[in-house]
Formats: C-alpha cells, sequence, structure tokens
C-alpha cells in the first residue's frame, strides 16, 4: 500500500503519518527507490494511534501504550496506569472548563447588553471588578 491508501484506511492525514515516521513513533519500511511501503502491521499501528490521539493521549502516552501493545510480557496494569492518569487529566480539565463557563456565564448575566458603554464582561477582564 502506498502513504494515500494507508491515510484512506486509517483515518490519518498523510502528512500526520509522515510525522510520526519523523518523530520515531512508527518505523515505515522503505523501498528501494525510497518510497514508503505499508503493510497491514503499519496500517495496524496507525489505526491505533490514531484511536489513542482521538481520545486525547499525548504523543508520549501514544509512544508508551503502542510499546505495551507491542509487549507480549506487559502487564495489564503498566496500560491501566497510563489511562488513568490520562483520565485523571480530562477531570481536571473538565473542572476547569466547568469553572470558566461559571465565571462567563455569570458575566454575560450581569451585562446589560444595551447601547451604554459599562460593560461588566470588560471589567473583569481589564481587572478592575473586585
Amino acid at each position: 500500500m502506498n502513504i494515500g491508501d494507508v491515510a484512506r484506511k486509517s483515518g490519518l492525514p498523510a502528512k500526520t503519518i509522515r510525522y510520526y515516521e519523523d518523530i520515531g513513533l512508527v518505523t515505515l519500511p522503505r523501498s528501494e527507490n525510497g518510497y514508503r511501503t505499508f503493510r497491514d502491521i503499519e496500517l495496524h499501528k496507525l489505526t491505533f494511534l490514531g484511536r489513542a490521539r482521538e481520545l486525547g493521549f499525548t504523543i508520549e502516552d501514544c509512544r508508551t501504550l503502542l510499546a505495551l501493545y507491542e509487549d507480549d510480557g506487559r502487564e495489564s496494569a503498566q496500560v491501566k496506569r497510563v489511562a488513568e492518569d490520562h483520565l485523571q487529566k480530562i477531570d481536571e480539565k473538565i473542572a476547569q472548563l466547568q469553572s470558566m463557563r461559571g465565571t462567563l456565564a455569570h458575566l454575560v448575566h450581569e451585562c446589560a447588553g444595551d447601547h451604554r458603554p459599562d460593560c461588566p464582561i470588560l471589567e473583569d477582564l481589564a481587572g478592575e471588578q473586585g
């Protein structure tokens, strides 16, 4: 398969596939003429990485997960630890977003949104509110 075929089948852009190769996340064999050649195993790894990235895992997390996936001697506890760490980060991000939403909802409610120039939203952004 060529890179276009693999991009279509894996759902990853060709540019992303090249990037993953550049950073050593995947090793792609090359033919004598220097073109990348893709076997089913490379397609499978790229699909794996695409799914991991959809779930928000970092590149380094993906590197760890792929290494664990390829290690027949792995312990599922190792995989779970990576996933739990990521889940904790997601929960922290959700809490931050909920706090931001609460603050912004309050400011929107407080702003009259009329023809007058005073605006609690701008005052808050400028640090002028107590």
